[in-house]
């Protein structure tokens, strides 16, 4: 399994991207980031994207690639909550912002695919054995198992306080988790669903009561004004748990 880093942060500049992650160059989770960092040829090669909740910067570039797939002519199936498709039904695909591509056939197909998932229902997406787990956020949300040939990602999306909810349903290699703040910013974090490193570690400790080990962690949708002063808080994480723990950045690679 090879996954590529499209979007680390959560605000966009001539050098951060919004929070997206590729996996083997055809499965997306999240699109924040994902037409601004494809070219369209990559483009062309992706069959789905799995999307963690509605905000705004993890859902951006669905009505993007869209509009490349009535190009391409080709359909890309989205997969989420329900509430989440609904609210890019109602607001971004919707006729008036953009064209109301899950439904339009151009020339004979939709570019655009919606998928309900249900919580803790494991579903094969593209030979992908996918399970969708609820996350602690502002809005309803998800994180996502992905496993294929022994090998698992649990990409936890936005989430805060009490990730560790999630850590009975899932046994990954490799966690890409959110901290969007440094410490001294815990307080905004809790009422905005969201980690610092302090609590980072705090969920990782219940990690490895319940499980007996730390997987390799990849943290994820950080504020780029803080992004200093968070890995030198994360790095502290990293040698009081003897993990693997490192901050995510645009273009890279991880390999399982």
């Amino acid at each position: 399994m090879e996954i590529r880093v499209l979007g680390a942060h959560n605000l966009e500049s001539a050098t951060t991207r919004l929070t997206s992650i590729l996996i083997d160059e055809t499965l997306v989770v999240d699109a924040g980031g994902l037409t601004s960092s494809l070219s369209l040829e990559e483009q062309q090669k992706i069959g789905s994207i799995l999307l963690t909740h509605c905000h705004y910067d993890h859902i951006r570039d669905v009505a993007a690639i869209g509009l490349a797939m009535s190009y391409f002519n080709k359909t890309i199936n989205v997969y989420s909550l329900p509430g989440t498709l609904e609210v890019i039904s109602d607001n971004i695909l919707n006729g008036v912002i953009y064209p109301k591509f899950h439904e339009i056939r151009t020339p004979d197909h939709a570019p655009i695919a919606f998928h309900p998932l249900k919580v803790h229902d494991p579903v094969d997406i593209d030979g992908y054995q996918v399970l969708a787990v609820p996350v602690e956020h502002a809005v309803a949300s998800v994180g996502y198992q992905i496993s294929r040939d022994g090998k698992s990602v649990f990409y936890s999306g936005d989430a805060g306080p009490g990730l560790s909810s999630c850590w009975e349903h899932v046994t990954p290699q490799l966690l890409i988790t959110e901290v969007t703040l440094p410490n001294r910013m815990q307080q905004h974090g809790v009422s905005t669903g969201h980690l610092t490193p302090e609590q980072l570690a705090e969920e990782l400790a219940l990690f490895k009561k319940s499980k007996g080990y730390l997987p390799q962690v990849v943290v994820v949708h950080l504020a780029p004004l803080f992004e200093d002063e968070i890995r030198k808080e994360v790095e502290q994480v990293s040698r009081d748990l003897g993990a693997a723990i490192f901050l995510g950045h645009e273009g890279m690679k991880l390999s399982l």
